[in-house]
């Protein structure tokens, strides 16, 4: 297996497999959170120790253990936002007839103080990672980042598919907030921009040579992007993107139950 094959892999399992995970510990009852997200912060912190051990290795190990962190980063981040913990001050459904630039600014209240935690992931792995030798790190969490971002806009605006199932029960009135047309004008934007840039990276990672830093940290970032891209048509083509995901929501019952089962358990 070539170096450039095993990053391709490699990010497609992690892609697939750590959002399945997340899925499935956000639908067990609410009980299990503190626990689950304890274990997070364990990894995150380890994490954190990965960037910045590996920040001045440029090996093909060094490449890997900097992608990983950085995804270990993204996930914590996301596992704060589904469970609840870090969302925004605002924490109910979109006012009825709110319109335009009002709209917009109780959307993003709904979401405040998820982007600072965002914002301040950023900030963390790029002092970690920022002018070293080993960037992988950093471009990792910057590509999370800023296509998370271009997704979320384009929800807002109106797309076909909202991928409203990935929400829990106590997220639900986020729904509030979108929209849903075949397309907006930002999309194709969206789209050509990153695009783009995943095939300058495709391109840079062919003409590295083979087995090195280079090809291989080239690697992830281009398959990362390209599934970002590929998450972005999933959001105006009719396909359930969920299917990919099925399994890890087998653990989501109704939230009643999930109360039923967290009164149980606080009565014995």
């Amino acid at each position: 297996m070539t170096a450039l094959s095993f990053t391709i892999l490699y990010t497609l399992f992690v892609w697939w497999f750590s959002t399945g995970a997340i899925l499935y510990l956000d639908g067990l009852p609410r009980s299990t959170y503190k626990y689950s997200f304890a274990a997070a912060t364990l990894v995150l912190i380890a994490a954190l120790y990965g960037l910045d051990h590996s920040a001045a290795d440029t090996s093909v190990s060094g490449a890997v253990i900097a992608f990983s962190s950085s995804l270990m980063v993204w996930g914590w981040l996301e596992m704060s936002f589904l469970m609840g913990y870090i969302t925004g001050s605002r924490r109910t459904p979109c006012p009825l007839g709110a319109r335009g630039w009002r709209r917009a600014r109780y959307a993003f209240e709904a979401v405040l103080h998820h982007e600072l935690a965002l914002a301040t992931g950023a900030a963390a792995v790029g002092a970690l990672t920022l002018n070293a030798e080993n960037g992988t790190g950093f471009w990792t969490y910057m590509i999370l980042w800023m296509l998370r971002s271009s997704a979320k806009l384009n929800v807002f605006l109106g797309v076909r598919n909202l991928s409203e199932a990935f929400l829990p029960e106590h997220l639900r009135y986020l729904q509030t907030y979108f929209m849903r047309k075949p397309m907006n004008l930002l999309f194709p934007f969206s789209v050509i921009a990153a695009t783009t840039v995943a095939t300058l990276l495709w391109r840079l990672a062919l003409i590295a040579p083979e087995g090195s830093y280079e090809a291989v940290s080239l690697g992830f970032l281009a398959t990362l992007l390209s599934l970002a891209v590929l998450e972005h048509w999933f959001l105006v083509l009719p396909i359930p993107a969920d299917a990919l995901w099925r399994w890890g929501m087998r653990s989501r019952g109704s939230e009643n139950e999930h109360l039923i089962k967290d009164g149980v358990r606080a009565g014995r």
